[in-house]
C-alpha cells in the first residue's frame, strides 16, 4: 500500500477550510497532524484526512437517524 503525502493547498480544497482553521483544528485535534519532510514543507498523509471525512459523513449520518 503506498500513502501519498498532500500539502496544506490539497486539505483546504478536500475540507473546505481556509487555511488558518486547519491550522486551528490541528490544534485542537480534530485534525490529523502534518509531517515535517523537510524544511518548513508540512505535507499530510491522504489517507489520514480521507479517514476525517468520512468521520464527518458518518457523525452526520448519525445525527439524522
Amino acid at each position: 500500500m503506498s500513502m501519498k503525502l498532500i500539502r496544506i493547498k490539497d486539505v483546504m480544497d478536500r475540507t473546505g477550510l481556509a487555511k488558518s482553521t486547519v491550522y486551528k483544528y490541528i490544534s485542537k485535534g480534530w485534525l490529523p497532524k502534518p509531517l515535517k519532510p523537510g524544511g518548513r514543507m508540512s505535507a499530510w498523509v491522504e489517507e489520514e484526512i480521507d479517514a476525517y471525512i468520512q468521520e464527518l459523513i458518518q457523525k452526520r449520518d448519525m445525527d439524522q437517524e
